[in-house]
């Protein structure tokens, strides 16, 4: 096992469990424990886990929440199948909402140039990658731009979304479950996600299958306002099967 995947597998476990233990995972990976710590500091400076006495944490367990950077260091693979298979959503012309985060942002990569779009966005960076494409029409809303996140909140967001009517709203969640819905860590922008999903006649959610475990403070949705989850392979049948039969499609990319 190389390196990345060991500590892919580590991030699981951390999330899934909410704890990992350095002595037990050297004898699970048949490794010393000195390459461990080296997995888990490698894990803390992505800001994916907090190194505590004898093993680690996952960041979301202590409340804190990736920043952008960060997130758009893990799951590359992942998050470019799971957006390539969103392309099969798109509309042939018309509008679309692409929420802010690091999976819609491999979305924003991928957008096909012959086909005509208004895209609506709440983050700088992904308005900004797409500003000078000639066969797309790019909307920013404005308002208080979160550092962790560089995703626009609050009441100057929230406003225009009140009079907009999109096609498909392609949504970021940091967490997913059929019980809880889709959450996130601030409450500003689960407003705005909600309000992204309200102004959208489609909604199709891309999250990759470390989404799945976790729940967190806000919650913006129910699965059953979901029209298609797009996963990757990583995701348990069980949890894809309980998902379709809440309502969604539900893809493994």
């Amino acid at each position: 096992m190389y390196a990345e995947e060991r500590q892919q597998e580590i991030l699981r476990r951390a999330r899934t469990v909410g704890r990992v233990d350095v002595v037990t995972l050297a004898e699970e990976f048949a490794v010393t424990t000195e390459t461990i710590r080296r997995d888990l500091t490698a894990l803390e400076r992505s800001g994916m886990l907090r190194r505590v006495h004898g093993g680690a944490i996952p960041v979301e367990r202590l409340g804190f929440e990736p920043e952008l950077a960060a997130r758009d260091e893990v799951m590359i693979g992942e998050k470019e199948r799971i957006a390539k298979a969103a392309l099969a959503e798109l509309p042939e012309d018309g509008a679309i909402i692409i929420d802010a985060g690091s999976t819609t942002g491999r979305l924003v990569q991928a957008l096909p140039v012959d086909r005509e779009l208004t895209v609506i966005v709440n983050s700088p960076p992904l308005a900004t990658a797409m500003a000078t494409r000639p066969n797309l029409t790019v909307i920013m809303l404005g308002g208080r731009v979160r550092g962790r996140t560089l995703a626009t909140v609050d009441d100057w967001a929230l406003r225009p979304l009140a009079d907009l009517h999109v096609d498909v709203a392609f949504m970021a969640a940091n967490g997913c479950s059929v019980a809880k819905g889709l959450t996130t860590p601030d409450p500003a922008e689960a407003a705005i996600k909600r309000a992204m999903i309200g102004a959208a006649q489609r909604c199709v959610l891309l999250a990759d299958h470390t989404k799945f475990a976790n729940t967190y403070l806000a919650r913006f949705a129910s699965i059953q306002e979901i029209d298609v989850v797009i996963s990757d392979t990583g995701l348990d049948t069980g949890v894809a099967a309980e998902m379709a039969a809440a309502g969604p499609e539900v893809v493994r990319a």
